[in-house]
Formats: structure tokens, C-alpha cells, sequence
């Protein structure tokens, strides 16, 4: 199972699959649709005849339970084929690093290199086998090591038909990483009683929190005026971003958080004198202080219009997704399937809330209740993106078990 899991995921990263959140179109880059043709094959040449991909750009296959006489819920995994739009993600270069001691520093190229001193989880790795980028690009661990160890699950399943199971629906979606990744799916077409997403980060994680999650685009006019006759008459809307941004607690940025704690996020801006264009995200795990955070950047930009002019600030925030947790809190049993899963493959379930979301969260509140398993991943969205192999390998375990242990009525 090994070779074929490691072989199918560099085939999967091979393939640029970059999202674009200044698209107009579904997927929002043509692509992911060679990914997902390829992946079209890939699941009919196992055996899942209804393998198809649709116009949005949806994946979806069925692998047909083989259990008689019983009720046993019919599970849902699924992970995204898109890949960060925040750092190039073509002509990927994976470098195998067999036995690693845990210690040493590795020289991905480029001038950048993965140091235990900088990333402390390298430590937790001795004697595994890592998968690293050459430093110039990202490895697309995120997500399609969650791909490919869905699809050797399912391979895994039809190479032992011993094993009992229930309908078991496949799904690869586009557009996660821009947050579009479910606008189009069909969730009673797909099928699932409930899902899991393949799309954590390191070994043991499970995740049934994540990010309440809204977007803010504020624009600011200005008045361009000649500096030289600007006196009283100008209004420089480059200053007044400044002075919207200042507006926000220093302490709530994403580089002064962790755990529980929210955040407002400026991740672009860009603009001259006359008009500055600034977009934000708000994150927060509980649902009051979400609404709090909207609020606050609302009034401040109400604030900015008493103090520069009317009609100075425009503001328009859109939720995003909300916390799969206000959904599964009622359904525990699910929670408690996938953490038997972890511990029959020898692991202790690390729960930890998700900082951000994924496909599950919008899911969730579709009407499809879906939690988040690791992939085995490190560094996401960058250059010093990781996976460790035999981590994958477990994933793969977890997902079987999930199978045969609800197959049991577990």
C-alpha cells in the first residue's frame, strides 16, 4: 500500500492546480479540471463505475457497500484538488527524505531550508520519511494528500472484500482555498448520511471546530488634488486606510493568536490619492464575538465618515462559513466514530479547534455534517510544505476503520 500511496500522491501534485479568487468562473481555474478528469479515470479503473465529474467541477464516486441485513449509515469522504493561490504551485519538484533523524537541517534549495529550530514538529519525525518541495514552490500536500488517501482507502477496501462495509461516497471538490469549494454541491445528490473531509494538518489531528468566518471589503475615497495647491484641499486616501487599519486592535491580528482566539486580517490593499481598496477576513470561534467583530469594523468605518466626510468609507461584509460545531455538538456520535477509528489504528486523537475552515463547515450547515481528519501534513500554503509518509499510511487506516467499525453498528 505504501509505494502506491506515495506514487499516487507525486502523480497528484504534478498537477498545477491553483485556484483564483479573481475568477468569475466554477472552477475558478480550468486547471483543476485536469486534475479531475484524471481522477475521473483513476476511480473508474478500480471499479467505481459511476465515477464522474460535472460541470462545476465536482468529482464524485460510489464504491457499493457489501454488508446484507443490516442499516449502516452511508459515509462520505472528501477533499479538495485545488491548491493555495498564495504561492506558485506549478512544476512542483518533491524531494524524498528516507529516515530522517529528526534533527538535522534539510536544504530544500533556493536558499530556504526546514529547521527543527524553526519548526519544532520535525522533532516528533525521527526515522519517518518526509516529502518536501525544492523551496520554489508549494507541495500541494494540502489537499491532495487527503486525495490520495481516500483513493487508497477505497483500493484498499476492493482489494479485501473481507472487509464489511457500507456504501461509502467519494467526493473531490475545486475552489476550497478560496472559499468556493461547496457553492455548487449537490449534497442530496451526493448521498451521505454524514462525511468526513481528508484536509487536517499533522498526525492524530481531528477537528470538529473551526473559524465563524466573514469577509470585509472596505473602500476609501479620496480627493486628488496637485501637491503643490493640496493645502485644505486634498484627502489622501492611502493616509485614511492607515488610519481604518489603526483603527483595529494591534494585539487581534493573525500574529498575535492562537487556539480560541479571533482576529481581524488586512491581506490586501492596494490604491493611490484618490481611492485605496482594502480586503479583510474576521475569524472567531464563538458566534457572539463574531457578530461583535463585524460590528466593530461597520462602526469604524461609520467613525472614519464623521471624521473625513460622508461617504469617505464604504464597508461590505459577508459571512463566510460558521462553526461546524453548533451542528455537531447534537451529533456526537459521529465524533465519537472517527476517534475509536484513531485509537483501533494505535492513535491518540488530537482534538484541537480548526484556525480557519474547510469544506465541512459550509457542508455542515447544508445539511451534510462533516468533520475534518489529518493528512499528515505540515506548512501549508508555502514553501516549506511537508508530509510525512507514514502518517499518510495511517490516514489511510483511519478511514478503513471508520468503515468496518460503522459496518459493526459502532
Amino acid at each position: 500500500m505504501r509505494d502506491k500511496l506515495v506514487k499516487r500522491f507525486l502523480k497528484y501534485v504534478s498537477f498545477d492546480t491553483q485556484s483564483d479568487e479573481n475568477s468569475s468562473t466554477y472552477p475558478s481555474t480550468a486547471k483543476q479540471l485536469e486534475l479531475a478528469n484524471y481522477l475521473v479515470e483513476e476511480l473508474k479503473s478500480l471499479g467505481l463505475a459511476d465515477a464522474a465529474v460535472d460541470q462545476y467541477g465536482y468529482v464524485t464516486a460510489t464504491l457499493p457497500g457489501n454488508v446484507q441485513g443490516k442499516d449502516v449509515p452511508v459515509i462520505g469522504f472528501l477533499a479538495h484538488m485545488d491548491t493555495s493561490p498564495e504561492f506558485p504551485g506549478a512544476n512542483v519538484k518533491p524531494r524524498i527524505i528516507e529516515n530522517y533523524d529528526g534533527q538535522s537541517t534539510i536544504e530544500l534549495g533556493a536558499g530556504r531550508v526546514l529547521s527543527p529550530e524553526e519548526f519544532p514538529h520535525l522533532k516528533n519525525y525521527a526515522g519517518k520519511t518526509l516529502i518536501t518541495t525544492d523551496g520554489t514552490t508549494l507541495l500541494g500536500a494540502d489537499d491532495k494528500a487527503g486525495i490520495a488517501e481516500i483513493v487508497t482507502a477505497v483500493e484498499y477496501l476492493l482489494e479485501h472484500p473481507e472487509i464489511e462495509h457500507g456504501t461509502i461516497k467519494v467526493g473531490f471538490t475545486p475552489d476550497e482555498e478560496v472559499g468556493r469549494g461547496v457553492d455548487y454541491f449537490d449534497v442530496k445528490k451526493f448521498g451521505a448520511d454524514f462525511a468526513f473531509t481528508l484536509d487536517g494538518g499533522e498526525y492524530g489531528e481531528l477537528s470538529y471546530e473551526t473559524f465563524n468566518a466573514a469577509q470585509a471589503k472596505v473602500i476609501v475615497h479620496g480627493k486628488s488634488i496637485h501637491p503643490g495647491e493640496a493645502k485644505n484641499k486634498m484627502k489622501n486616501a492611502i493616509l485614511m486606510a492607515m488610519d481604518y487599519i489603526n483603527q483595529m486592535p494591534p494585539a487581534e491580528a493573525p500574529a498575535h493568536t492562537e487556539g480560541y482566539e479571533g482576529f481581524y486580517h488586512v491581506y490586501h490593499i492596494e490604491g493611490s490619492v484618490d481611492r485605496a481598496d482594502l480586503t479583510w477576513i474576521i475569524r472567531d470561534h464563538h458566534r457572539d464575538r463574531f457578530e461583535e467583530r463585524k460590528t466593530y469594523m461597520v462602526n469604524a468605518a461609520q467613525w472614519m465618515n464623521k471624521k473625513y466626510g460622508d461617504g469617505t468609507f464604504e464597508i461590505d461584509v459577508k459571512d463566510q462559513y460558521y462553526n461546524l460545531y453548533e451542528v455537531l455538538k447534537d451529533k456526537p456520535e459521529i465524533i465519537e466514530l472517527a476517534k475509536k477509528a484513531m485509537k483501533d489504528a494505535g492513535i491518540d486523537p488530537i482534538i484541537r479547534p480548526v484556525r480557519g475552515g474547510t469544506d465541512g463547515s459550509r457542508l455542515t450547515f447544508m445539511g451534510l455534517p462533516t468533520p475534518n481528519l489529518f493528512t499528515g501534513g505540515h506548512n501549508y500554503h508555502g514553501p516549506y510544505e511537508y508530509i510525512v509518509v507514514e502518517s499518510m499510511e495511517k490516514a489511510v487506516e483511519v478511514i478503513v476503520n471508520i468503515v468496518k467499525l460503522a459496518a459493526q453498528g459502532n
